[in-house]
């Protein structure tokens, strides 16, 4: 049977979901192509269809999870003025949620310590992805009047990514909880968010 192109390329989009949440779970060096083709409901053999190898695959998935951050901040964000968009989506990221589920979460985070054992064009497909990410950070920052937002908006992803690390290590939920809220109140200052702190 043949497929039109519309298929392929839906079929392609499972496959990277499916490596992009393994990848982020368990690391890039762990996860296998008949695993990830398992878990899209594929058969091992229908791989290279759509690959020429894993680390093709590994590539494409980073490019997928930066696609879907940049999503999950515009979602976060639409309808709503620089400020509250910002605090919305410091929430998010430093929610108890988002600490909880890492196979949906924050490449950078899920990666970071990974990445320097990766191939070069896996590090520049996430180089260029982080750097999608503080660009869309710096954009309300900058209207907001901060000076140089690019700097500032690397330095706010660096302790969103940091905080969310820690809190992911610390193995007291309590004490996780009270990091993820202590960096949120902390960012919202920092950043003269007129929102109400949380309490620890």
């Amino acid at each position: 049977m043949r497929y039109d192109a519309t298929h392929k390329q839906q079929t392609r989009q499972r496959v990277l979901r499916a490596a992009a949440k393994a990848i982020r779970s368990e690391g890039a060096h762990r996860v296998g192509v008949a695993g990830v083709m398992r878990e899209a409901g594929l058969t091992h053999g229908g791989f290279y269809a759509h690959f020429d190898s894993k680390d093709a695959l590994v590539v494409a998935a980073i490019e997928q999870m930066f696609e879907e951050s940049i999503e999950h901040w515009e979602r976060e964000t639409r309808g709503r003025g620089d400020a509250e968009g910002l605090a919305a989506y410091i929430d998010l990221y430093l929610s108890e949620k988002h600490r909880d589920r890492p196979g949906t979460g924050c490449p950078i985070a899920a990666l970071a310590c990974e990445l320097p054992r990766l191939d070069a064009a896996a590090r520049e497909a996430f180089a260029a992805g982080s750097r999608r990410l503080t660009d869309a950070l710096a954009q309300p920052l900058s209207r907001l009047g901060h000076a140089d937002a690019p700097a500032l908006a690397a330095s706010v992803l660096a302790e969103l990514v940091g905080a969310l690390a820690l809190a992911r290590c610390e193995s007291d939920r309590a004490r996780s909880n009270s990091l993820l809220t202590a960096s949120r109140n902390a960012l919202r200052r920092r950043l003269g968010l007129n929102c109400k702190e949380q309490p620890a």
